[in-house]
């Protein structure tokens, strides 16, 4: 299967099920990254999934901001 055709699939499936935005593969693997980094696996994993040169690239990659971590340190109430 082509990426084209992989791509053709996806979006043809979330436009079936309500889904306006595009839809594809790459959407798929930041969507991975994005829920296993939430499930609790260690960046450096996912980062090595990912083929990223730094954690701080997968965390950028994912949606993942300096803002969002600083405010689990604040959380902590230490």
């Amino acid at each position: 299967m082509s990426r084209n055709q992989a791509w053709k699939i996806l979006s043809d499936c979330a436009k079936a099920v309500g889904i306006a935005e595009n839809i594809g593969t790459h959407t798929l693997r930041k969507t991975f990254g994005f829920h296993a980094y939430i499930s609790g696996v260690d960046i450096t994993r996912i980062q090595k999934l990912l083929n990223h040169s730094a954690p701080s690239i997968t965390l950028s990659y994912i949606g993942i901001t300096q803002d969002e971590l600083d405010a689990v340190y604040l959380s902590l109430d230490l």
